[in-house]
């Protein structure tokens, strides 16, 4: 049997982001630290029994940690396949804004684009990161917006906004870009960076014809944003 390898990187994952050395974990776990090394490198493959210790001690599900779920309690919202694609929908134009129907075209193309670059480059990790990174973004532009618009019940936000407003969102995005870096800088170490697609203009090009220039155009415009920001800052010393 093929050795399950989003079972071993999460195992690896979640003692590391619990701050325990391998040799404390199999001490926890009631096994060696030679085993529990092959279980997270994915030599071995371990019994139920270790499955349940594992799952009690990293409190996730056994989906979760088997890499069938990416919620650690183990449950799925919707399945991939049935979640509703607006992006998909023939004249699909955002009602009484072209600006507001050009920008998230821009931003869905691109995104497209990112997800299955991070696809093919294989780190789940990454992937998952920036998936944390860009729902913070989203998160905190809707709450701003639903705020604003003079709404006060705010219950259904798990957060609450005292700590929205102190930055506890802001910290996330910045230790999921973190997440992110790590997972990036560790499939670089692990497969090298040949395991990363080509991503020279050419390559851009050719392999997302339809995309590639809504990518390219955001580029340009953060591009020229944060310079015109960074050209202000100077001018006004």
């Amino acid at each position: 049997m093929e050795p399950n390898q989003d079972f071993s990187r999460t195992l690896s994952l979640l003692r590391r982001e619990r701050g325990v050395s391998q040799r404390m974990a199999a001490k926890d776990l009631g096994i060696s630290q030679a085993l529990l090394s092959h279980y997270e490198n994915g030599a071995r493959e371990p019994g139920l029994a270790f499955v349940r210790k594992a799952c009690d001690y990293y409190h996730v599900s056994a989906d979760f940690l088997l890499g069938r779920s990416m919620s650690r309690d183990g449950t799925t919202i919707i399945e991939p396949e049935e979640l509703y694609d607006a992006s998909a929908e023939k004249g699909n134009v955002l009602r009484g804004s072209i600006a507001a129907t050009l920008n998230k075209k821009l931003l869905v193309n691109s995104l497209d684009m990112l997800f299955d670059l991070l696809s093919k480059a294989g780190s789940k990790e990454a992937i998952n990161a920036a998936s944390n990174y860009l729902g913070d973004a989203v998160y905190k532009m809707f709450r701003h917006l639903y705020r604003a618009g003079g709404i006060q019940n705010e219950g259904f936000f798990s957060i609450p906004a005292n700590h929205f407003l102190a930055g506890c969102t802001d910290a996330d995005m910045v230790y999921s870009e973190a997440d992110y870096l790590d997972a990036l800088s560790q499939q670089a170490k692990e497969k090298g960076k040949e395991s990363f697609p080509p991503m020279n203009n050419d390559a851009l090009h050719q392999n997302y014809p339809q995309a590639c220039q809504s990518l390219l155009q955001i580029v340009h415009n953060t591009g020229e944003r944060v310079n015109r920001t960074v050209e202000g800052r100077r001018e006004r010393r």
